[in-house]
């Protein structure tokens, strides 16, 4: 096995034994010793991978994201997509509400921020395929991280209030506003392809 395997594996277990951990307890609460007993490495290892629990929560965040992002078809099914995203907040509901809590809302943020800046980008070009016209580069990149910015608030604000907002209702108001909005840019700023 290559080191780049060993490395990532250890970092899993490490992940796993934190997941455990956070669901038996609140996360200000959890100690390294308390990790490394569970996955059964030593301290020295915990440190090699991570700087400290903030890291590796970050971390499991990130490769929690990666995957998300795997399962589903980003081209092409814009309101599945965030769907997929919103179901993954609800299944993980006391890991997100933890981080929310222990690293805070603009690093949870950034989490989201990271896979929707590249599911808005195809959509755009989704778009401009659809109606055989493209928009500047610049302007592309530019409306990638205005709606970018939109969802992943969007998305904070929903994970504070899904007890009383309904994710059926963002997800069709996002899916309207995103694409009515993004054809009459393209049709007002866009050349023929």
């Amino acid at each position: 096995m290559t080191h780049a395997v060993t490395s990532m594996n250890t970092k899993r277990a490490l992940a796993r034994s934190l997941r455990n951990a956070m669901e038996k307890k609140p996360f200000s609460k959890i100690t390294v010793t308390e990790i490394i007993t569970d996955c059964g490495v030593n301290r020295k290892t915990f440190y090699y991978h991570f700087q400290d629990i903030y890291a590796l929560l970050k971390w499991m965040l990130q490769q929690d994201a990666i995957e998300v992002i795997k399962n589903f078809d980003l081209v092409t099914d814009f309101e599945e997509a965030i769907g997929f995203v919103m179901k993954y907040v609800e299944d993980n509901n006391h890991l997100i509400s933890c981080a929310y809590d222990s690293i805070g809302h603009d690093v949870v943020k950034s989490f989201f921020y990271s896979d929707f800046i590249t599911m808005t980008t195809k959509f755009i070009e989704t778009k401009e395929r659809a109606l055989s016209m493209k928009l500047d580069e610049k302007y592309r990149a530019f409306l990638s991280k205005f709606y970018t910015e939109a969802l992943s608030g969007m998305l904070m604000d929903w994970i504070k209030d899904r007890e009383t907002v309904d994710k059926e209702t963002v997800i069709d108001h996002i899916s309207k506003t995103l694409n009515s909005s993004l054809t009459d840019l393209i049709k007002t700023y866009g050349f023929a392809a």
